[in-house]
């Protein structure tokens, strides 16, 4: 199929927030297209176009693209079908496309499902972003692991046992996806000895950054946009 899709699909991480930390690659790919697709809320908000607005060429044809927030995960993936639909058609007609996604494209991004459903039916092109993770150490000025410590990153999801488990086994660990969960993933990183040295990021590089030891909120606060950095080892920094 690919000879009949001669426009090519550019995979974007737009990065954490900030708009000055998107990549030089990055600018010049947003510069190059004119059908720009990315994940919205489906209420007008798209943090990943906002990111990128000043790049995107005027008149360029814009696809938000709705994906449900929910546990089941039929709807998301009936959304990305569609959204591969509307970009291969465009790709067919041989305009190139860019699929905006906030961080890095293929660290936890909606990218990997577009590409996964686009791969070897068209050219595809993956600009790496800076990752809310490493973005989070910046905000907070310290490292996240050092040396031959082992750094997990964690889903707030995850249930209690598998996350003692990792956590155990960790000096270092980022838990993202925090929301909902902020108050049992407090409790749990206090017991595995996590949480003293414990920071919570939210919403880095934006105005509405803050960064906060874990031991600040009271419980029923809930940092959303967040990632919770934590350190269990034995450098001096830690």
């Amino acid at each position: 199929m690919s000879a009949t899709h001669t426009g090519t699909l550019h995979l974007v991480g737009v990065g954490p927030g900030d708009p000055e930390l998107l990549t030089l690659r990055a600018v010049r790919a947003l510069r190059s297209v004119h059908v720009v697709a990315y994940p919205s809320t489906g209420e007008g908000a798209a943090f990943a176009r906002d990111i990128a607005a000043r790049h995107i060429l005027p008149g360029a044809v814009l696809l938000p693209v709705t994906i449900p927030m929910t546990v089941e995960r039929g709807p998301a993936q009936a959304a990305y079908d569609g959204a591969t639909d509307a970009i291969l058609a465009h790709l067919a007609e041989g305009r190139d496309a860019a699929w905006l996604c906030e961080g890095d494209p293929l660290f936890y991004g909606s990218a990997m499902y577009v590409l996964a459903r686009i791969a070897g039916r068209a050219d595809v092109q993956i600009v790496p972003g800076i990752t809310s993770l490493t973005a989070a150490a910046a905000a907070a000025a310290r490292p996240i692991a050092a040396r031959n410590e082992v750094l997990k990153v964690l889903p707030a999801p995850l249930p209690d046992e598998v996350l003692r488990a990792e956590l155990t086994a960790a000096p270092a660990a980022a838990i993202i996806k925090v929301g909902r969960h902020f108050d049992r993933i407090r409790d749990l990183l206090r017991e595995t000895g996590h949480s003293r040295n414990a920071v919570v990021v939210e919403h880095a590089t934006t105005v509405r950054q803050r960064v906060t030891p874990l031991e600040g909120f009271g419980y029923g606060e809930r940092p959303y946009f967040s990632t919770i950095l934590c350190y269990r080892g034995d450098e001096a920094w830690g």
